[in-house]
């Protein structure tokens, strides 16, 4: 009886911990979903580097902007963004939904040290060029922003424009 309230003591014990665990891994996996399924519904999807139809370059700085700040693009369009980071702190270009960008920005205020590697954006280092492949399906206005930790709420926020 002893060993069978000890057995059940520490069983007990250890609910809080894998409940947060199962909890992480929870998130984590919705995070995955969302950005293969919930970033490509609304913004097109992941295009082929094989397949591209134009070329943009978007210069990102420490005055927390991003040149150009609005770009216009065609619906069915492929686009490879050259992102440079012309500033001496990283940063990074994340394609998505205004509300998608804010609950993205408050999870990385929240965990700063989070590394993420979604197909709607790249992170630069310093003085580094990256490039992210985007076909745009969808007519309508989306947003792009840097989601490092107070980038975004300094205003280092973009817009496409896809029309036809």
């Amino acid at each position: 009886m002893k060993r069978r309230i000890i057995a059940y003591a520490l069983v007990m014990s250890l609910v809080p911990v894998t409940g947060a665990l199962a909890h992480g891994d929870e998130d984590r996996g919705k995070k995955e979903e969302r950005s293969a399924d919930g970033h490509a519904t609304p913004l097109g999807k992941p295009g082929d580097p094989g397949k591209v139809d134009r070329t943009v370059t978007v210069a990102m700085n420490d005055t927390m902007r991003f040149l150009p700040d609005s770009i216009r693009v065609k619906r069915g369009e492929t686009i490879r963004f050259i992102v440079r980071n012309d500033g001496k702190v990283k940063h990074e270009m994340v394609l998505g939904t205004i509300k998608e960008l804010k609950e993205h920005a408050e999870s990385m205020r929240k965990f700063p040290e989070m590394e993420h590697a979604d197909p709607n954006q790249v992170s630069v280092e310093p003085g580094r060029t990256g490039e992210l492949v985007w076909q745009f399906a969808k007519e309508g206005t989306f947003d792009f922003a840097c989601l490092v930790p107070g980038h975004f709420e300094a205003g280092m926020v973009g817009k496409i424009r896809v029309g036809h």
